[in-house]
């Protein structure tokens, strides 16, 4: 069983939540605006995860843009971007798939078929 975080409006998780379906995956759904990642779970995720700490942040939302963070992120620590991450799940990268041994962020059908099916 994956966990996987989504807002209901983003027209890109819907299409991974029937991806997910169509495929006959089982998956518990979080809404990540009001249920989302504290900081030591996206610690933890970050960790196995293998991915730049970048990729979780959704660079195309309105928080990120309004909060001026394409040019504040280079500055900040790794520990400063994960706590900034978990005040506000409007800033992560959504859809976010938590498997066991693997994290997705994102949705890129041929990440998600090389560790779904």
């Amino acid at each position: 069983m994956i966990t996987v975080y989504c807002y209901s409006r983003c027209t890109t998780c819907k299409k991974a939540l029937k991806w997910l379906d169509d495929h006959s995956i089982e998956y518990t759904l979080l809404d990540i605006k009001t249920e989302h990642p504290d900081e030591a779970a996206l610690r933890q995720y970050y960790a196995s995860s293998g991915l730049p700490l970048k990729r979780f942040f959704n660079t195309s939302g309105i928080p990120y843009r309004e909060m001026g963070l394409s040019k504040k992120l280079p500055e900040m620590s790794e520990d400063e971007q994960l706590a900034l991450l978990a005040t506000d799940g409007m800033l992560v990268k959504r859809p976010l798939v938590i498997g066991d041994g693997f994290v997705l962020t994102g949705f890129k059908e041929e990440e998600w078929t090389a560790k779904l099916l």
